[in-house]
């Protein structure tokens, strides 16, 4: 929300303008970081700066760019490693608004180890900053932080600042204020309302010591940090999770949690959904490129394994066709027989060995060594051994090698969809011609849709897929009756902006590219069903969007095609987790002619630290 200005300090007014003119942040007109700042500043002068006058009652420190000197607080907390080293300090003594933190960051730089320790009670004099994490372009929020600083340590051993305590009473449920359009959409000018929204409330502690109680772990660890929510029942999955159900449920329960202690002193402990990061976690409340708001802890981290257990689907019918996808990570011969080996056990002991099997992101037989090649034998025999010495059928398998790096993906990879499938339940109409750049077409043939080349590429010409994989067709045969697979790989959400951003709704700008793959993908659904309206057609793969999003709705323009998805209870409904919510990037989308159908998210990787790809695959299963 935004208020009037009054007549305030216009030197400060001057310091935000110029720092907005050099195109460092936005800020909105109708209410500056100037438009509180004389209170500030007539402190300043009479009692010196203090944390909160820099931390001001916006993001953006009324004092960007000034230089402030012996500013007082206490050590709460040090980071040693890394590129981003500094200290928080906090002013035991704050000024009562609820608005302006009273801790805030000093960085001391990428090489220079701090040496200062919690407790000490410091001086500090530096430059007032606002740093973007991932550079201004990103949208992402800015972290205030004090640089090129001098530090005078008055004594040692004091009592740390009380932590403030973060739990669902004190997280507010509405997740941001939506921005100001003459800003752009950003959010960085208004006053903060840590009462109405999320995103205010955690910004009112930036630099602060914090604290949680034992919480549920909602993102597994990874990189050294996890995910935990301190809002139990906010859109809780079965298993333990936070599900991102819609734009609207962006669950600001979520936090992130690293630690402060040198991996050699303690590692860091594995954590699955659904465990517990137990007792009390302390330590101030950084802002960084990849997760937003973070719980730097201080304290040793304790986590209580609650025993989830990766699903395995039940075994096909006699009568039924199952059919499944899996994004299996970059898969090519240079990864350790491990992963194959733990792939394979998968396949058999986890989906029951589906009659068809699309694979994504199936690498070249160099792997990312970009050298030319871009035949991928060698990485689908392999995968298809492995799943033979896991007790599996000897599948036989379909593709079409791409042109070079035309595709995405790792350079050199050129990533592609590839079909296994049982020959002793299914066969494949295979009609040659297909290859990088020839498109597959529609016929009628005896009253029934026939592709004229299978398997093949879906226009692969278009625009859409440029720079893109392009989808893989291919025309099979269970008990006498025709099913048609469409393997898919849409464009990834690199370039989209944070749920964190500082503009607000953030924006979705990838999102673009895969509304006109949908609508390329929907097109071909609607030339098969032209034919035989009664065609049995599966879109499935790695759509990298939910299922409520534009881009699930482009592919089901005209009621061509139904998320499978939808079919499970909503806590069920996920394939993957990103940031501690668990939400749909993988899908299988059925065409009318498909009635009744069993389908399952089989969640076997997402929420895991061990896990053989990041993604869950996806099976159906129906009688055609």
């Amino acid at each position: 929300m935004s208020s009037s200005a009054t007549p305030r300090s216009a030197a400060l007014a001057a310091v935000v303008t110029a720092a907005v003119a050099a195109g460092l942040l936005a800020v909105s007109p109708a209410a500056t970081a100037a438009d509180t700042a004389a209170d500030s500043a007539n402190r300043a002068a009479a009692a010196g700066v203090r944390i909160h006058d820099i931390q001001g009652d916006t993001r953006i420190s009324p004092l960007v760019g000034t230089a402030v000197a012996d500013v007082p607080g206490v050590v709460t907390g040090v980071r040693g490693y890394g590129s981003s080293r500094g200290f928080w300090f906090q002013d035991p003594d704050g000024d009562g608004d609820a608005r302006t933190s009273e801790g805030i960051f000093v960085f001391t730089g990428s090489g220079s180890t701090p040496t200062v320790r919690p407790g000490d009670s410091v001086l500090v004099s530096g430059t007032v900053s606002e740093f973007v994490p991932g550079g201004t372009n990103s949208g992402n929020q800015s972290l205030t932080q004090l640089t090129r600083p001098s530090v005078t340590v008055l004594s040692s051993g004091n009592p740390l600042p009380a932590a403030i305590t973060v739990a669902a009473w004190t997280v507010p449920a509405a997740y941001a204020p939506a921005g100001d359009p003459a800003a752009g959409g950003s959010v960085n000018g208004l006053r903060l309302d840590p009462r109405r929204f999320a995103l205010d409330y955690y910004e009112s502690l930036e630099g602060s010591n914090i604290r949680i109680g034992s919480s549920r772990v909602v993102g597994a660890s990874a990189y050294s940090e996890l995910w935990v929510t301190v809002k139990p029942e906010e859109n809780r999955t079965p298993r333990g999770g936070t599900r991102y159900g819609s734009y609207e449920s962006q669950n600001g329960g979520r936090l992130k949690v690293q630690s402060l202690i040198p991996l050699a002193e303690q590692p860091f402990p594995k954590a699955n959904t659904g465990d517990v990061l137990t007792g009390t976690t302390e330590g101030p409340l950084d802002f960084n490129q990849y997760g937003g708001y973070t719980l730097t802890a201080r304290t040793p981290l304790t986590v209580a394994d609650r025993g989830v257990q990766r699903e395995s689907a039940r075994p096909q019918g006699r009568h039924e066709l199952s059919v499944a996808t899996y994004n299996v990570e970059n898969l090519d011969p240079s990864d350790p027989q491990e992963k194959f080996d733990a792939l394979g056990r998968a396949v058999v002991g986890n989906l029951a060995s589906p009659d068809i099997l699309a694979l994504e992101e199936i690498q070249d037989n160099s792997g990312a060594r970009n050298d030319g090649t871009v035949a991928a034998d060698q990485t689908v025999e392999r995968f298809i051994a492995a799943i033979r010495a896991a007790g599996g059928p000897a599948y036989a398998w379909r593709g079409i090698d791409p042109e070079n790096n035309k595709d995405g993906g790792e350079p050199g990879g050129n990533i592609r969809q590839v079909f296994l499938f049982n020959p002793e339940r299914v066969s494949f109409a295979d009609r040659a011609g297909g290859d990088a750049t020839t498109p597959t077409g529609v016929v009628r043939e005896r009253g029934r849709a026939a592709l004229t080349l299978s398997p093949g590429r879906v226009a692969p010409a278009d625009a859409a897929w440029e720079s893109s994989r392009k989808p893989l067709a291919g025309e099979f045969t269970f008990r006498g009756k025709k099913v048609f697979v469409i393997a898919n790989h849409f464009g990834s959400k690199g370039g989209d902006e944070a749920l964190t951003s500082h503009r607000q709704p953030p924006n979705r700008s990838s999102e673009v590219r895969r509304h006109q793959q949908a609508r390329a993908v929907n097109g071909f659904v609607k030339e098969i069903l032209a034919a035989d309206r009664k065609a049995d057609v599966l879109v499935v793969g790695d759509i990298n969007d939910f299922e409520f999003s534009a881009t699930t709705t482009a592919l089901t323009d005209g009621g061509v095609l139904y998320p499978a998805v939808k079919s499970l209870p909503r806590g069920d409904r996920y394939s993957y987790v990103y940031q501690g919510n668990s939400q749909v990037l993988d899908q299988i989308l059925t065409s009318p002619g498909i009635g009744d159908f069993d389908y399952d998210s089989v969640h076997i990787n997402a929420e895991f630290a061990d896990q053989d790809s990041d993604h869950d695959p996806q099976l159906l299963r129906f009688r055609p």
